[in-house]
């Protein structure tokens, strides 16, 4: 079944490999079609302006002649002969000159001259209709071109002049063009499919070198880094790809400390549990004795189970597992918490101060809120000082509610102070574990903050106590309900 999924693996790699081929195909194909009428259209051009040079020459040739012709008071062979004798034509082949009726009256032609017989070409037909007619033919670089006009005396038509042209000169120039267009259309053609599967390479080759580094990526090696030189998209997305995978090295590296930081801290409950119960079942122990074991025993096993929810807190969090948040006034909620942490209070000799404003309403989870002040009470609590005092200030600061803790504790030394909401972080172990501490009360506390859109601060001085800072944007309605 691996052999099978890997096998498939490559076949899709080299199918998509073959999609820049095709790409490229597709374009040299599309500039094949767009060239090829190019051409045509080039070529139709350059006939069409070499027909209408030849035509407006043709015809007036025959216009002059005619205007000669016109001029003589006989339509004769002798008379016609020479007016046509005075006027020097060249380029021209053949000159026939007819009268009404179609007769030949004149003929250049050394080789079988038509005098005095019909001549019913179709341009002698139409001209002696009353019509200028021109006909054009190419062939083989040679062209072939007829024209005739009517002849007309004091407005009324005696005959027509008839002339052919072959033109081997223009012809091969028309030829040489046609021919230089379709060689510049081949070269053209040509350079396109070389650089568009050129380019067609070089993007497959970028794209198999992003690949190949997404497959060892994915086999778990987040340091490697897509190098690819340039400033194009695959650039862009090779960059992407490396901020992702450090993101991911980091993310893989916070887990595998997260990881190795809570077997640790689980492992110490779990061994002075397996220490205390191998005690009591290897010494002979009085009664007395084997109370105060079971004790400590019940102890660990608290601070086990306390970590243990602490873990899933972190958890859900982590998976942004958020219930339907609603709007609440914080000072009820402090005065809940308060009165619910009294007794450890009086019992550590610790003073509870309040100064709370009631406008304050946010819009959060309940469970948030009542964890965070829970939290942060019990810190005050636990790590101040016999006889010492902690005050909880709430006030309203425009569209602010600032909720304050003040403890009159030990203080956190500056040199923690960005550590302290990492997770497992303590300040002073031994003390952390002396209260039950496990090092993710403050951590808890930041991520319940900012998933709720508020912020978290802390200022403290050695021996003198800190000052736990939370603020939440204000939502404000008509009613807030209690």
């Amino acid at each position: 079944m691996l052999a099978i999924t890997s096998e498939s693996k490559h076949i899709s790699v080299r199918r998509h490999g073959k999609s820049q081929f095709r790409y490229a195909f597709v374009y040299v194909l599309i500039t094949f079609v767009v060239l090829f009428f190019l051409n045509i259209y080039c070529a139709k051009t350059s006939q069409t302006l070499f027909y209408q040079s030849k035509k407006a020459a043709m015809l007036e040739r025959c216009q002059v002649t005619a205007s000669e012709i016109a001029g003589l008071e006989m339509l004769s062979q002798s008379s016609v002969s020479e007016a046509i004798s005075q006027m020097h034509i060249s380029k021209v082949n053949r000159l026939i000159v007819t009268d009404l009726s179609g007769v030949a009256v004149y003929d250049s032609a050394e080789q079988d001259p038509v005098l005095g017989e019909y001549v019913l070409f179709p341009e002698i037909v139409t001209a002696t209709s009353g019509n200028n007619v021109f006909s054009w033919n190419y062939h083989a670089g040679t062209m072939l071109s007829r024209a005739a006009v009517p002849v007309y005396t004091y407005g009324t038509m005696i005959g027509c002049v008839y002339m052919t042209e072959y033109d081997t000169s223009q012809g091969m120039l028309l030829q040489s063009l046609l021919q230089n267009i379709f060689s510049i259309t081949l070269i053209l053609e040509i350079l396109v499919v070389l650089f568009s599967f050129f380019f067609a390479l070089a993007f497959s080759k970028r794209m198999h070198k992003i690949q190949s580094s997404m497959r060892i990526i994915r086999e778990g090696d987040y340091s490697h880094k897509v190098t690819l030189n340039g400033r194009d998209e695959l650039t862009f997305l090779a960059a992407e790809i490396n901020n992702l995978t450090d993101r991911l090295q980091i993310a893989e590296a916070e887990r595998r400390q997260f990881v190795s930081d809570a077997s640790h801290e689980l492992k110490t409950p779990l061994a002075s549990i397996k220490l205390l119960s191998d005690s009591i079942l290897q010494n002979e122990m009085d009664r007395e004795m084997t109370r105060e074991f079971v004790g400590d025993i019940g102890n660990e096993a608290d601070r086990l189970n306390r970590m243990t929810q602490e873990l899933l807190s972190l958890s859900r969090i982590d998976a942004a597992l958020d219930r339907e948040r609603e709007i609440l006034n914080i000072s009820p909620t402090v005065r809940r918490v308060v009165r619910m942490l009294s007794g450890i209070a009086q019992k550590a000799n610790i003073a509870i101060e309040l100064t709370l404003e009631d406008n304050c309403p946010v819009l959060m989870m309940e469970d948030d809120l009542y964890q965070i002040i829970f939290n942060l009470v019990e810190n005050g609590i636990k790590y101040n000082t016999s006889g010492g005092k902690l005050t909880v200030a709430l006030r309203r600061c425009e569209d602010t509610a600032i909720l304050q803790f003040s403890d009159t504790g030990v203080g956190i030394p500056e040199d923690a102070l960005n550590h302290i909401f990492e997770r497992f972080y303590r300040v002073d172990k031994a003390r952390s574990r002396k209260t039950g501490g496990s090092g993710l009360g403050l951590a808890i506390v930041r991520s319940m903050v900012e998933r709720n859109h508020g912020q978290i601060q802390v200022e403290s001085t050695v021996g003198q106590g800190s000052v736990f800072t939370v603020s939440f944007p204000i939502f404000d309605t008509e009613e807030v309900p209690e």
